[in-house]
């Protein structure tokens, strides 16, 4: 592991993501990875989704981190890191049908979690999927106690904290919020679709 940036949370969610994305993503051709973080998630993804295109992004101070996995563990359909910096940068130029973001919303600031939300939408093709993986609010509600002080810890730490699916959805028209899955660790997946 030297050199690489680790995430044991990685680690620990990505087979039970993976099963999930393998059904989702069964008929999509080119995946967007917004914050691709360590890269761990794209190494172990890319490979055994070989049907995708998998693109990996995120700000630029990431992408070494990103290049040494993807130096380490190599697949044909997976590409490098692109610079993603929602509220700095234009979307990638890139012919996409699918977008992909693990535990991404909570750190970003909620005008920029907003945005992303906005452009996926905007830039999605029809019929076009978004999954997107981590904690979240139901109707104003935390669903552990465990997300609750967690969410505490990310506002003190200056992060934008856990958003509530209601004001994602809102923020997300015109998709539509095809499925919530529970995942591990109160965890969700949502699934959104382009009409």
């Amino acid at each position: 592991m030297l050199n690489k940036p680790y995430s044991q949370a990685c680690e620990n969610n990505k087979q039970p993501i993976l099963t999930e994305l393998a059904r989702i993503f069964s008929v999509s051709k080119k995946v967007l990875e917004i914050g691709s973080g360590t890269g761990q998630h794209a190494v172990y993804f890319a490979p055994r989704l070989n049907h995708l295109t998998w693109h990996t992004s995120d700000l630029p101070n990431n992408h070494s981190g990103i290049n040494s996995w993807l130096t380490e563990l190599p697949a044909d359909n997976l590409q490098p890191p692109i610079n993603f910096t929602i509220g700095k940068d234009h979307w990638p130029d890139l012919a996409i049908d699918a977008v992909f973001s693990a535990n991404a919303t909570h750190i970003m600031q909620p005008q920029n979690a907003k945005l992303m939300m906005q452009l996926i939408a905007e830039n999605l093709p029809a019929d076009g999927l978004f999954c997107q993986y981590g904690p979240f609010k139901f109707e104003g509600q935390y669903t552990s106690e465990s997300n609750q002080k967690f969410d505490q810890y990310l506002t003190e730490e200056g992060y934008g904290g856990i958003q509530d699916i209601a004001d994602l959805e809102i923020w997300a028209r015109p998709l539509n919020l095809l499925d919530t899955i529970a995942m591990p660790a109160n965890n969700f997946i949502l699934v959104w679709q382009k009409p």
